[in-house]
C-alpha cells in the first residue's frame, strides 16, 4: 500500500481566535513588557487586515484574562495577570467534574508535601505559638467531645502554607477551601476508619513537635503519614 504523507488537520479556529493569538505573537516578538502601551485597534486593524469588531473582541478577550488594561491618557497597556484570579472564576466544585475535583486534590497532597523546606526556613517564634494554640484548642474540643470539624483542618494546613510565605501558594490554598469541603462531604461514614500503616495517627500536635525540632526531611515524613488514607484512596483506585 502506498505511503501517503499525513494531512493537515483543518483549521477550526474562528478569525477572532486567529487574531487573539497573533496579537499575542506581536507582545512577545516586540518583548513587550507589562506597563508597556499597546498599539490603538485602528493600527491591529489596518496591519492585520480585519475589522476593528474582530480587533475589539480579540483585546476584549485578552482584557478579561488581566493580559491588557486602558489607562487614561496612555490607551491600552500590558499588565501583569493575576494567574489565581482567573483561576478563580471556575473553581465552583458543583461545575466541575470529579476527576478534575479529584486531580485539584491531589494537587494539594503535592503541595503539602513539597513546602517542608519553606517552613522550616521561613517559620518564627510567633508562627509555631499559633499552631500550637491550634492544637490546643483542638485537644480541648476533643476533650470535650466536640468535633473540630473542616474548619480546624483547613485552618491548621493553611497556617503552614502561610508559613511558606509563598504568596500565591498562600492564594491557590484559599482557593481550594471548596474543594476540600466538596471531597470532603463526598465521603462516607466508614472513609473516616482508617488503620494507619504505622499503627498510629500523624496528630497536628505531632506536626508541630517536628517543626519545633525536626528536620524538613522528618517533617515530609510525618506529613506523609498524616495525609496517608488521602494517598491510600488515591492509588487504591
Amino acid at each position: 500500500m502506498k505511503n501517503y504523507k499525513r494531512l493537515k488537520p483543518v483549521e477550526t479556529l474562528s478569525l477572532v481566535d486567529k487574531v487573539e493569538i497573533r496579537l499575542l505573537e506581536f507582545f512577545k516578538e516586540n518583548k513587550l513588557q507589562h506597563g508597556d502601551a499597546i498599539p490603538k485597534e485602528l493600527e491591529f486593524a489596518d496591519t492585520l487586515g480585519v475589522s476593528r469588531t474582530v480587533i475589539r473582541e480579540a483585546l476584549l478577550r485578552l482584557r478579561t484574562l488581566g493580559l491588557i488594561e486602558s489607562k487614561k491618557h496612555r490607551g491600552m497597556i500590558l499588565t501583569e495577570p493575576d494567574i489565581i484570579a482567573n483561576f478563580a472564576r471556575i473553581m465552583d466544585p458543583t461545575l466541575l467534574g470529579m476527576d478534575t475535583l479529584k486531580n485539584l486534590f491531589e494537587l494539594r497532597l503535592i503541595l503539602e508535601m513539597g513546602m517542608a523546606d519553606f517552613i522550616f526556613a521561613r517559620k518564627t517564634d510567633k508562627d509555631i505559638q499559633e499552631l500550637e494554640d491550634m492544637v490546643n484548642a483542638e485537644e480541648e474540643a476533643e476533650a470535650k467531645r466536640i468535633s473540630f470539624g473542616l474548619e480546624r483542618e483547613i485552618a491548621f494546613h493553611g497556617k503552614l502554607y502561610e508559613i511558606s510565605q509563598n504568596k500565591t501558594l498562600i492564594k491557590y490554598q484559599k482557593l481550594l477551601f471548596p474543594v476540600f469541603e466538596y471531597v470532603h462531604l463526598k465521603n462516607k461514614p466508614e472513609d473516616f476508619e482508617y488503620r494507619y500503616s504505622t499503627g498510629k495517627f500523624v496528630t497536628h500536635k505531632m506536626l508541630v513537635d517536628n517543626i519545633k525540632i525536626g528536620t524538613p526531611e522528618t517533617f515530609r515524613n510525618a506529613m506523609r503519614q498524616h495525609l496517608e488514607p488521602h494517598f491510600d484512596a488515591i492509588f487504591q483506585k
